[in-house]
């Protein structure tokens, strides 16, 4: 049973109507038909869209594409676990190079701290690094 409005639902995924749209646009998530109410009818969404957003949402939280996502979704029905394992295992590991980006990043900021704290002469470590 269908039992909200896309702005409802919207405000379930805590997203714009804009972003349903486009995820229905990407095939992500369904149109349902509208009503046969007065105006032409309202689209009606139901748990399972809900489901689905949430799904979506947290794929998204956890570094994955819109496009991995899709496939993600595809895997969901014909229980390819081995398929789902991969794109899992390829995530962790580009979180693995971003995580090294980001400690070197760090690690580079805590020298140059150190250093624009270790003396008050001449430019300033942080800016002069940026600078060049």
């Amino acid at each position: 049973m269908n039992s909200t409005t896309i702005a409802g639902l919207a405000r379930q995924g805590g997203v714009g109507v804009e972003t349903i749209r486009y995820y229905q646009r990407r095939g992500l998530l369904g149109t349902p038909q509208r009503d046969a109410g007065a105006g032409g009818g309202v689209r009606r969404y139901g748990a399972e869209d809900a489901r689905r957003l949430r799904f979506i949402r947290s794929a998204q939280a956890a570094g994955f594409t819109l496009d991995q996502i899709a496939e993600l979704l595809a895997l969901d029905s014909t229980e390819d676990r081995a398929r789902a394992r991969s794109l899992a295992e390829e995530r962790v590991a580009a979180l693995d190079e971003k995580i090294l980006q980001l400690k070197t990043a760090r690690d580079a900021l805590k020298r140059l701290a150190a250093d624009c704290g270790a003396s008050a002469v001449g430019p300033c470590p942080i800016i002069a690094a940026f600078e060049g």
